[in-house]
């Protein structure tokens, strides 16, 4: 097949009320799409889309424009190389579209008509015409604080502002400050207006989200990940249950919710395609374990995965400890377990708390490195690493990067404090006060362990002073 073809993908459509897909080949005279049968003997009239041009952008924007019923129609992409495969894909998923696999094959592949897909001559989502500054001004921002921030690019293109911007809103004689982030929203008439997301104290968990009530692991996974870790049911109308799925801005505290629909689950992440169960397991909104990735620069690296509502897309959730903290954990716990009598390494069934498969072990006696996450140190902290065999020390190393895609990273000051104070005993000035285990990346008290602390020390400063004499009573 030619080689140009793995560079184009075709647009699908289906019809309300019929489960047969067909190629798009343009457009009738009243904005409907032109179709012929998804065989790839009619290959010379599809529509086919460049992938780095913008020919579907300028076909839904006129679609958008002439029809009087936009919802008759579904549209799907599929890569021109590929087409029989897809469609037989998506067929078989239409017959139960609600499967959590198959809704992940149909996101994966939809194309939203009404979508704000077009971008400008200047590469932006908005054409900044649009922005009525005057509102902005009146909210104490203006475009120089905007682009010295960094916040107009991201802003322009649908996102939230990157970073907090101080607002001050004047109400008669009542003057508001706050820090927020902004964005730009279209009004149900088509204006352009300016949604502010303010930052909260804490994030209203205690309260029912749209007639839903959280749990405390609903609680928990959101404090400590940021995402709620499932699929949720919400009311925005009475009665009418919405799937979405929930995350925590965290600048700003506030609750995000984006329809479970509206969020496309990626074939391949990073150089890794995705097999059905991580696809399902994402479109679930569990976290996913990937390895195998490649980064930008070329390193080969693992994380794990999920979908982040406030980012609406997929994020990647790192760890930042270092090989530091995974050698001075395993050093003594582990140290007897590795060595037989006659000194020779033996390889362990268990990895900090972590039951370590056949083929994890088969591949350390085969020199080969394994990727172990969920491990705890011994204060009870969670972390992942890279492991291999260190034959001339006799011992497991521990890495943050794969030793064999690049040069080990040193872990940060931030990792190293941790494991001197968690798995050590040891401490510094910031620290030695503190009585409870450091979190990942803590170097100082946090401000409830200072509090604590006074207490502690008022306490004693109490108990220290000499009691007064009462006298003598005759």
């Amino acid at each position: 097949m030619d080689e140009k073809l793995k560079d184009q993908d075709v647009l699908l459509v289906k019809e309300k009320g019929s489960d047969n897909l067909k190629v798009v080949t343009g457009q009738n005279e009243d904005g409907t799409p032109k179709t012929t049968a998804a065989k790839q003997e009619n290959n010379p009239a599809f529509l086919k889309i460049d992938k780095n041009g913008n020919v579907l952008d300028n076909f839904l924007a006129n679609f958008m424009r002439q029809v009087k019923d936009p919802t008759r129609f579904e549209f799907f992409k599929a890569p021109m190389d590929k087409l029989g495969e897809v469609v037989k894909k998506l067929q078989e998923a239409f017959k139960k579209p609600d499967e959590p696999a198959n809704k992940a094959t149909l996101d994966m592949h939809r194309v939203e008509p009404n979508a704000p897909t077009q971008k400008q001559s200047s590469g932006y989502a908005i054409d900044e015409s649009r922005i009525d500054w005057k509102q902005l001004e009146r909210l104490g921002v203006t475009r120089e604080s905007l682009e010295k921030s960094n916040s107009l690019d991201a802003m322009l293109n649908w996102q939230k502002s990157p970073a907090l911007i101080p607002i001050v809103a004047k109400f008669d004689d009542i003057t508001l400050r706050t820090d927020a982030r902004l964005s730009f929203r279209e009004t149900s008439e088509g204006n352009l207006t300016v949604s502010i997301h303010a930052l909260r104290k804490e994030p209203e968990l205690e309260r029912p989200y749209f007639g839903m009530k959280f749990s405390d692991k609903d609680k928990k996974n959101l404090l400590s990940t940021g995402n709620l870790g499932r699929v949720a049911d919400v009311q925005f109308k009475q009665g009418e249950n919405t799937p979405v799925f929930l995350s925590l801005d965290k600048l700003t505290n506030e609750l995000v919710a984006v329809r479970a629909d509206k969020i496309k689950i990626p074939e391949t992440i990073k150089g890794v395609t995705l097999d059905d169960k991580q696809k399902q397991a994402l479109a679930e909104g569990k976290s996913v374990l990937v390895e195998g990735m490649t980064a930008k620069n070329g390193k080969e690296f693992s994380a794990h995965i999920q979908v982040n509502a406030d980012k609406k897309g997929i994020e990647f959730q790192f760890d930042n400890n270092g090989k530091k903290q995974e050698q001075n954990q395993n050093q003594q716990q582990q140290q007897s377990q590795q060595q037989s009598a006659s000194g020779e390494l033996r390889i362990p069934t268990k990895l900090g708390g972590v039951e370590l498969t056949p083929k994890q072990q088969n591949d350390l006696k085969a020199d080969k490195t394994i990727y172990v996450s969920g491990m705890v140190d011994k204060q009870g902290q969670e972390y992942n690493a890279y492991v291999k065999v260190n034959h001339e020390a006799g011992k497991l190393d521990f890495f943050k990067w794969n030793p064999d895609k690049a040069k080990e990273i040193k872990p940060d000051e931030a990792s190293k404090t941790q494991v001197a104070v968690n798995s050590e005993g040891k401490t510094n000035e910031a620290t030695k006060k503190v009585d409870e285990p450091l979190k990942k990346g803590q170097t100082q008290p946090t401000e409830k362990q200072e509090a604590k602390q006074e207490k502690k020390e008022e306490k004693k400063q109490e108990a220290d002073k000499p009691k007064k004499s009462q006298g003598r009573k005759m």
